[in-house]
């Protein structure tokens, strides 16, 4: 897969292609659906899969700084990694910035679409708003696919129970700990991959080493304490997860996750590990000092020992 930042980069590689356009937060079974009709028309057609993915999301450009747009399910690598796992030929990573968020419907079409990428086929849905405040839509597209040349077509919707699957609807489940429902409607359980980096070692000296992993979000899709598996290269371990801020040691608001891997023993600082959530344990809370705050984790390693079953420490 080839990502690239700028549309007329495209024109490096091909001349034409089959585009989609969106922030494809989670990539869930509804993104996967719109991923499987861009290849089958790629396919018809003998064109290249082009996904066009909003970056920054375009809520957290209008939330500000000091605003708090809705959680991300992934951040962009992940995204990526899930992008290429499915087959996308390019990745056009749109900076959704000032520039972009100012610009015509008709110029977004000509400029990005039409001289940028060539877009021969533009699926979308039937509710994408674009350009300066909006003002673009899906009949505008097809009126000016008609005239320059490309065809606009409708994406497909996928339904669970009733209900279109969205990423505000795993956000919503997400937030009440529905993991068996999540995993369905992602079609994976949902995890979180991150780099582990040097803490300030408090949990070691308490006797609870952590792998701390910077969760790079202004906003988190879920709080608290958590029985998970961590997926370290081809090998998998049961793990006490602490999803938050932190609030009996510092006041510092920055989003981490600290995982407590049990009968674990090695040191991960700069290896990846991907943190697969199964149960919550209970919320985050601000305890009376250390010794408190001791006893809560001896606590909450035993309900995971208690939930989980046998370790998985040692399934490869």
């Amino acid at each position: 897969m080839i990502i690239f930042d700028h549309p007329d980069r495209f024109a490096q590689f091909h001349q034409s292609c089959v585009a989609t356009i969106g922030k494809f937060d989670g990539v869930h079974l509804g993104h996967q659906l719109i991923l499987d009709q861009l290849k089958h028309q790629a396919e018809a057609l003998n064109l290249p899969t082009l996904v066009i993915l909003l970056e920054p999301h375009p809520e957290e450009f209008f939330a500000g700084p000091e605003g708090e747009p809705p959680a991300r399910l992934n951040v962009v690598r992940e995204k990526l990694a899930l992008l290429e796992s499915f087959g996308v030929d390019f990745v056009f990573q749109l900076n959704f910035d000032e520039k972009i968020s100012s610009l015509s419907a008709d110029s977004y079409i000509e400029e990005i679409l039409v001289e940028g990428l060539g877009v021969a086929v533009f699926i979308i849905g039937n509710d994408f708003r674009f350009g300066f405040r909006r003002q673009g839509d899906f009949a505008l597209l097809q009126q000016r696919g008609s005239e320059l040349g490309f065809e606009v077509e409708e994406t497909a919707s996928y339904e669970y129970n009733g209900v279109r699957i969205s990423s505000s609807y795993i956000r919503q489940e997400l937030a009440v700990s529905n993991f068996a429902l999540v995993e369905q409607l992602l079609g994976r359980p949902y995890s979180i991959r991150g780099e582990v980096q040097q803490g300030r070692q408090l949990a070691r000296n308490l006797g609870y080493p952590t792998c701390n992993v910077n969760l790079q979000r202004r906003t988190l899709p879920l709080h608290g304490v958590f029985a998970c598996e961590v997926r370290l290269a081809d090998r998998f371990f049961t793990a006490a997860v602490n999803v938050g801020y932190k609030p009996t040691v510092t006041e510092e608001r920055v989003a981490l996750l600290e995982a407590h891997l049990l009968d674990f023993d090695e040191d991960l600082y700069g290896k990846t590990i991907e943190v697969i959530f199964r149960y919550k344990i209970r919320e985050e809370m601000k305890f009376d000092g250390l010794d408190a705050l001791k006893g809560q984790m001896s606590r909450d390693i035993e309900k995971v020992r208690e939930m989980m079953g046998t370790p998985a420490a040692q399934r490869a």
